[in-house]
């Protein structure tokens, strides 16, 4: 079994990434690290991890942990990546993994020198709802893709989170500006080639709260929108001109809706729906990830794409401060 550790007792991986490595068929919690460690000794009876340490030093020196799990904030995932990488322990990073793009080519050489595997935790792209919309694309079953619409919101004005605070790294394009870019690269294999964009911040938090977005690619536009300080909505649309596929509940299945996929037609007479019920897209990524560490090849999310990911990110911000397109 992969011995994982997690560095933080953070809340995505209380509820969400932990209980994944619990249920995983290849994977058991070995340690839990945190500044305080009457809070990681709690997680770890709680998930039922034989350690517990005081510092997230002390757990990458341990012998007992393979890989770690990284849930701290935004601005330390190069600082701790880069320490696990170098202290032999394969990483899972969670998203964004970098602020910047030409900041992952120190994890890029660090996986290289030490023999690990380092990858952005982007679990939508293991689950089988967004494989099957790359099928469908692939297969031309909307014919020629001539746009994709996206949007991802949610309302909150708490001070005291990470999501308000630009030192952390907080921020809409940071926290969940990544998503819509992701899903779209995934699905069709190809990449941005420019940008225009506009980003509203908050006047207190200096963060992005709003930010509109239109990048080329070489035969399709997308379009989206992202908020942290509007109603929550989840939805992403991909048109061609035989058809539309129409994704509900994209990146936060159970909690925005059910994971269903809509292939429509042309005409709009005709629909299938496809359900994927039941799955828990953290557990895939979990599974991947160790098949990965152990030498598998294909289906994980790697530190290129991340670099790819991210230029797009970068680009848009630049966007937003020139009023011109910018190239990606």
């Amino acid at each position: 079994m992969f011995r994982w550790g997690v560095l933080s007792t953070a809340k995505i991986g209380v509820t969400a990434v932990i209980p994944a490595i619990c249920a995983a068929e290849n994977s058991v919690l070995a340690g839990i690290a945190s500044r305080d460690i009457g809070k990681a000794r709690d997680v770890a009876a709680r998930f039922g991890a034989p350690h517990a340490f005081g510092s997230y030093e002390e757990l990458l020196a341990s012998d007992e942990i393979d890989g770690v799990y990284i849930p701290l904030p935004t601005s330390q995932h190069i600082e701790w990546a880069l320490k696990a990488a170098n202290a032999g322990k394969h990483v899972l990073c969670e998203k964004p993994i970098s602020l910047k793009a030409d900041e992952i080519g120190r994890l890029q050489e660090a996986r290289d020198r030490h023999g690990v595997l380092v990858s952005e935790a982007f679990m939508v792209t293991y689950h089988p709802q967004w494989l099957k919309v790359r099928q469908l694309v692939a297969e031309g079953a909307i014919g020629r893709l001539r746009h994709v619409q996206a949007a991802f919101t949610y309302y909150n004005t708490d001070a005291g989170n990470m999501r308000n605070q630009l030192s952390l790294g907080g921020g809409a394009l940071p926290d969940i500006g990544v998503y819509p870019t992701v899903v779209t690269r995934f699905v069709t294999g190809e990449e941005p080639q420019r940008v225009r964009a506009t980003v509203e911040r908050d006047e207190v938090f200096g963060t992005d709260r709003h930010a509109n977005v239109c990048a080329r690619f070489d035969s399709f536009e997308l379009t989206f929108y992202v908020a942290t300080q509007l109603a929550s909505r989840q939805g992403v649309v991909f048109h061609g001109d035989k058809g539309y596929i129409e994704v509900l509940a994209p990146f936060n299945t159970g909690k925005y809706d059910h994971a269903k996929v809509w292939l429509h037609n042309a005409a709009h007479d005709q629909a299938q729906e496809f359900n994927f019920g039941g799955v828990d897209h953290y557990r895939l990524q979990v599974e991947a990830f160790v098949q990965a560490a152990r030498g598998a090849k294909d289906g994980i999310f790697t530190l290129e794409d991340s670099v790819l990911n991210q230029k797009l990110i970068d680009a848009i911000y630049r966007a937003d401060a020139s009023g011109e397109w910018e190239q990606v």
